[in-house]
């Protein structure tokens, strides 16, 4: 790399989720974000943390995880340090979870700019992914704003929560950035509809960028319980007592989402709308909708899968030396271990129910 890293530049990858939603692939011990589903060789996380390569240092990466995933981040992140992983003792949604690591990153350096970013979403343009994330930070480091990434809607989906922007006037030091309006719970399909046909209507990357000073001051303002938790910790961040407290502190925390605790309160919010191909690829239905297809619509992530007189299906078979499917339309069939799923794509959302059991 020829340019220089701004060392100011964070990035936190929050790595908490329970999802299993990709079950049996995925499960509690397991959740998603730690695993390949694409069968590239590189899971969620992996991905995530790759396409910082080049913005941020290693040692400024920062990953929030539960106590139980501690071993798995190190082992599939051994590039970031280990005290980077910072580990919540319980579950506590995302405002505590990004309290907590402002306060830590603030006390290591009060300059610092931040992105925030789930660790389980895909991005398929990794290039426009960090142009726009550059120039978003660059605003922020000049700014007290906060900024979200919206991205364009390309169907009326009623499982992303949407970000109304305001499209008049574009900030007059960046003109991709914009005012946001309001922020949209996850609609209806009607409703839907009508944000698609609108041009003022983003879907909710759940990404955010700002600087340490702006979130942390957010939080004060908006959460001071919350805030003072973490403010009253200073003194330990960083040594060796720091777990302890945050096991008998981070308990306290009210459970809240950083969108309710600051995004619908504060004033300084904007949103560049992105288009860096993404996805958060929630369901089997969207891996099919995303992977590369055959000519009947199969999408196949396995070693050796012969498929006959088969449509619209999705084998994840990863494991499995030999893999044969005859017939099948529009049809899941998964394995993890000692478990295989054979499922209808439209019923996908019955497997919870059939994992439960």
């Amino acid at each position: 790399m020829s340019m220089k890293v701004n060392s100011n530049n964070n990035v936190v990858i929050m790595a908490g989720g329970v999802g299993s939603r990709f079950w049996p692939m995925s499960t509690t011990a397991y959740p998603k974000q730690f695993i390949d589903v694409f069968g590239t060789g590189r899971t969620f996380l992996q991905m995530t943390y790759d396409r910082f390569k080049g913005l941020v240092e290693p040692e400024n990466v920062w990953v929030v995880t539960s106590k139980q995933y501690a071993d798995i981040v190190a082992e599939q992140l051994p590039d970031m340090p280990r005290e980077n992983i910072l580990l919540e003792p319980c579950r506590r949604n995302t405002a505590p979870c990004i309290a907590y690591v402002s306060w830590r990153i603030k006390s290591k350096n009060p300059k610092a700019n931040l992105v925030v970013t789930p660790s389980d979403h895909l991005v398929t343009d990794v290039v426009e992914f960090q142009r726009v994330i550059s120039s978003a930070l660059r605003f922020t480091s000049e700014t007290d704003a906060i900024v979200t990434l919206g991205m364009p809607p390309t169907r009326p989906e009623t499982g992303y929560g949407y970000i109304q922007a305001d499209m008049q006037v574009p900030s007059l030091r960046n003109k991709e950035v914009y005012r946001v309006d309001s922020f949209k719970e996850k609609p209806d399909l009607e409703t839907a509809k009508k944000y698609l046909k609108e041009k003022e209507f983003f879907w909710n990357s759940g990404i955010f960028v700002w600087s340490v000073n702006t979130i942390v001051n957010s939080l004060r303002i908006y959460q001071p319980e919350i805030s003072r938790i973490f403010e009253d910790l200073l003194p330990y961040y960083g040594t060796d007592k720091e777990q302890a407290m945050i096991d008998q502190q981070f308990p306290l925390c009210e459970s809240i989402s950083i969108d309710y605790a600051v995004m619908e309160k504060a004033y300084e919010i904007f949103v560049i709308p992105a288009n860096f191909g993404w996805s958060d690829v929630g369901t089997w239905g969207s891996l099919h909708t995303l992977a590369e297809k055959d000519d009947h619509g199969n999408t196949v992530i396995g070693q050796n899968v012969k498929l006959y007189e088969s449509r619209n299906c999705v084998i994840h078979t990863t494991e499995e030396k030999k893999v044969v499917v005859q017939g099948l339309d529009g049809y899941i069939v998964a394995e993890k271990g000692d478990t295989l799923l054979v499922c209808k794509l439209e019923e996908e959302q019955r497997i919870k129910e059939f994992s439960a059991e």
